[in-house]
């Protein structure tokens, strides 16, 4: 599994060339400052339309302002590919005509949110060769019980019998050890490691001196844990329940 970890990093920039040196980041269109250092020293880079911000914001999407930032950059060997534009609380109607209008030369990762209907998964996983899980509506908080029971419906919708995923998924703030080894991901993102950086209780009386080696242990332990390549069906709830 490719573990994106998400940006910009807080502190000097050269502290954010060490921490992402090597690593595959995360750069969101709503905060990109950090893109120009990552796409130096980064193994790879996806980008982000920066949906979940403008959510929060209570805005939408600049879509053609993201598509030429997108177009910018698609060209560095380190890019990955980009989240086409999504509306997270918007009506499937709105989503499949923001990837209808997704230009055919920029390799595009369309959104499922979880609120969705399976069906629309079912197509959007048939249609492309990898799609973004978002967390949404009542399954807004990943790990949740309400969470993972959308995910077992999710992933009994597209899995085959032995649990394997017909199409490649990428967990959307899902980079949580507790959430993505059980999932089959391909890859999962989170800001995890940049804004607990700044966290300094949580390191308790031996805290590293400055935010990208606080990053960097964050990130290590993250980075030492896979996916489940599986979806174990009911064996694997029960796992996650008894936790």
């Amino acid at each position: 599994m490719i573990h994106y970890h998400g940006s910009p990093l807080s502190g000097k920039k050269e502290q954010a060339a060490r921490f992402y040196a090597g690593r595959h980041a995360f750069v969101s269109f709503a905060n990109p400052q950090d893109l120009p250092i990552i796409a130096e020293v980064s193994q790879s880079f996806a980008l982000d339309n920066g949906a979940f911000s403008s959510w929060s914001s209570g805005e939408r999407v600049d879509y053609e302002g993201y598509v030429d930032w997108c177009a910018e950059w698609m060209r560095h060997p380190g890019f990955d590919w980009a989240v086409i534009p999504d509306i997270i609380d918007g009506s499937p109607e709105e989503n499949d005509e923001y990837i209808s209008r997704w230009p055919s030369d920029i390799q595009g990762v369309p959104v499922w949110h979880l609120h969705e209907s399976t069906d629309r998964l079912l197509n959007l996983a048939n249609s492309w060769p990898r799609i973004a899980l978002g967390s949404s509506g009542a399954y807004r908080s990943p790990g949740t019980d309400i969470w993972w029971g959308r995910v077992g419906d999710a992933m009994s919708a597209i899995c085959d019998d032995s649990g394997r995923p017909i199409t490649r998924l990428h967990g959307l703030r899902m980079l949580n050890p507790e959430v993505f080894r059980y999932l089959p991901l391909a890859s999962a993102d989170s800001c995890n490691a940049a804004i607990n950086s700044g966290s300094l209780s949580r390191f308790g009386m031996y805290t590293p001196p400055s935010s990208a080696q606080r990053a960097e242990v964050i990130a290590s332990r993250i980075e030492m844990i896979n996916s489940s390549p599986v979806w174990a069906g009911a064996k694997q709830e029960k796992l996650f329940k008894e936790k």
